[in-house]
C-alpha cells in the first residue's frame, strides 16, 4: 500500500509537475531540423537572463574587490574601464549560453569577426581613444587637476572619461580632448611632478644702461607680487647682447600655472614703472637708412 502511494507521488512529480515545467520551458519558436535546428524558447531566455544576473554579480564583486583600497579619483577611473569590460563580458556570456543551448554560433562568430574588422577600420580613432583612456587611467599619466598644454591651449583637467578628457581653459571655456592625443602627441603637463613651476618675463634695455641697477629693479618688480613664491627665490639672468638691446630675464616660481598670464602682466607693469622712475629706457628696433645721390661727370 505504501509503495503504491510512493509510486503515485513519484509519477505525479515526474510526469505531471516536471513535465509541465519542461513544456513551459520549451515554449517558443523552432526553426529548421537536425543540426540546423534553432530553438528560441522560454527556457533559453531565462537561461540568458540568469547568466546575466550571475555575471553581473561576479563583476560587481570583482569591482568591489579591486577598488576597496582605492581613493575616490582612482575608483571613478577604474569604474570607467570596468564598464567597457562589462559589455565585453555580457557579449561572451550570450555566445556561451547560445552554444550550450545547442545553437551553432560559428556563423555568428564569423559574421561578428567580419563586422568587427569593418568597424575597426571605420572607427579607428574611437578605439584609439578608448585604448588611450585605459592607458591614462592605469598608468596615471594624467590626473584630474593637472594643468596641460595641447595645441597651444592651456587648460586644467576637470574630468577623465574612457574616450575623452575635459579641461577648462584660462578663458573659462571647456575643451574636449580625444584621449588618443595623449598617446600620439607631445603634451606638456605643468603639474605632473609637482605644482610649483618656474616662469619668466623677458625685457631689453638700451646699451649703456647700468646693468646692476637693472638687476635690482627686476628683482623689485617681483617683490610682494601676489602669486610669486619667496622660496625658491627669484633671480635675474643677463641673457644676451641683442641687436638693439641688452636682454634680461627675471625668473620666479609660482604654484598655480593656470593664472600665470595675470601674474606676468602685473610684473610687466611694475617693470615699466620702475624703469621710468630710474631713467632706464626700453629700446625698440631701429634701422639707419643712408641715401647716396649719384653724380654724373660732364
Amino acid at each position: 500500500m505504501q509503495e503504491d502511494v510512493t509510486d503515485k507521488i513519484t509519477h505525479v512529480v515526474k510526469d505531471d509537475i516536471w513535465g509541465a515545467i519542461k513544456d513551459f520551458l520549451n515554449l517558443g519558436f523552432h526553426y529548421g531540423e537536425g543540426d540546423k535546428r534553432i530553438a528560441i524558447t522560454v527556457g533559453l531566455l531565462l537561461l540568458v537572463v540568469l547568466s546575466f544576473i550571475i555575471a553581473g554579480f561576479l563583476l560587481k564583486w570583482i569591482r568591489v574587490l579591486f577598488t576597496r583600497n582605492m581613493d575616490t579619483t582612482d575608483k571613478n577611473k577604474f569604474v570607467s574601464v570596468f564598464k567597457f569590460i562589462k559589455y565585453i563580458t555580457y557579449i561572451v556570456v550570450v555566445f556561451i549560453v547560445l552554444s550550450l543551448a545547442g545553437i551553432n554560433v560559428t556563423p555568428f562568430l564569423a559574421a561578428s569577426a567580419a563586422l568587427l574588422v569593418g568597424l575597426g577600420l571605420a572607427l579607428q580613432e574611437l578605439f584609439q581613444d578608448i585604448i588611450g583612456g585605459i592607458f591614462i587611467i592605469l598608468d596615471k599619466s594624467l590626473l584630474v587637476g593637472d594643468i596641460v598644454e595641447i595645441n597651444g591651449k592651456v587648460g586644467r583637467v576637470i574630468e577623465i572619461k574612457l574616450r575623452t578628457t575635459r579641461a577648462i581653459t584660462r578663458d573659462d571655456k571647456i575643451v574636449i580632448i580625444p584621449n588618443h592625443k595623449f598617446i600620439t602627441e607631445v603634451i606638456f603637463n605643468y603639474t605632473q611632478n609637482h605644482k610649483i613651476t618656474r616662469e619668466n618675463v623677458n625685457v631689453g634695455v638700451a646699451y649703456g644702461s647700468d646693468t646692476t641697477l637693472v638687476k635690482e629693479l627686476l628683482l623689485q618688480s617681483v617683490d610682494n607680487q601676489k602669486g610669486v613664491l619667496k622660496n625658491p627665490k627669484p633671480f635675474v639672468i643677463f641673457e644676451d647682447f641683442g641687436d638693439s638691446s641688452l636682454n634680461f630675464g627675471i625668473y620666479f616660481f609660482i604654484n598655480n600655472s593656470f593664472i600665470d598670464p595675470g601674474i606676468k602682466s602685473d610684473i610687466r607693469f611694475k617693470i615699466d614703472a620702475l624703469f621710468r622712475e630710474n631713467n632706464i629706457s626700453i629700446p625698440f628696433p631701429q634701422r639707419d637708412v643712408h641715401l647716396f645721390q649719384a653724380t654724373h661727370k660732364p
